[in-house]
């Protein structure tokens, strides 16, 4: 019942960050249309957990779960540092900006208080990446386990 809620959630979530990027218009550099490659894969490896039961396909299902993670962090990164280098233009920091602490800074930029990049949209996809990576630790083997198995 776990497993088909965490598909369940990682299947909703792979549609709202769709129509996030879809609502944002977030396609019009290469840049713009890796998170949607990201989704195509997380879809590719939810069809995968689904209809495969192999210990081959639960590994891939890892690793592209994986891979989509790592670029997901990295897009908050870059979302994050879009805002910081942007920092100066806003009117309310444009005079201090460079007198303000760096943390002050940072944290002003992930939060989006300066800066256009909303850093919470490739969060949302390294929260589905992980929901799938969940799914693969609670699948349920296609061969039931003997008490032989649990000594191993």
């Amino acid at each position: 019942m776990v497993r088909l809620g965490l598909i369940g959630l990682t299947v909703l979530s792979i549609l709202g960050t769709a129509f996030e990027l879809a609502t944002e218009r977030h396609w019009h550099s290469w840049e713009q249309l890796i998170p949607w490659g990201a989704l195509v894969v997380l879809a590719v490896a939810v069809a995968l957990a689904v209809l495969q039961d192999s210990p081959e396909a639960v590994l891939l299902v890892r690793a592209l779960s994986s891979v989509v993670l790592l670029v997901a962090l990295f897009g908050v990164y870059a979302h994050v540092a879009a805002n910081y280098d942007t920092g100066f233009l806003d009117h309310r920091y444009a005079a201090t900006w460079e007198t303000l602490p760096a943390l002050s800074r940072w944290w002003y930029a992930l939060t989006k208080s300066v800066g256009p990049a909303p850093p919470l949209a490739p969060g949302m996809l390294a929260q589905t990446a992980l929901l799938l990576l969940l799914v693969t630790i609670t699948r349920q083997p296609s061969e039931p386990r003997t008490l032989s198995d649990a000594s191993r």
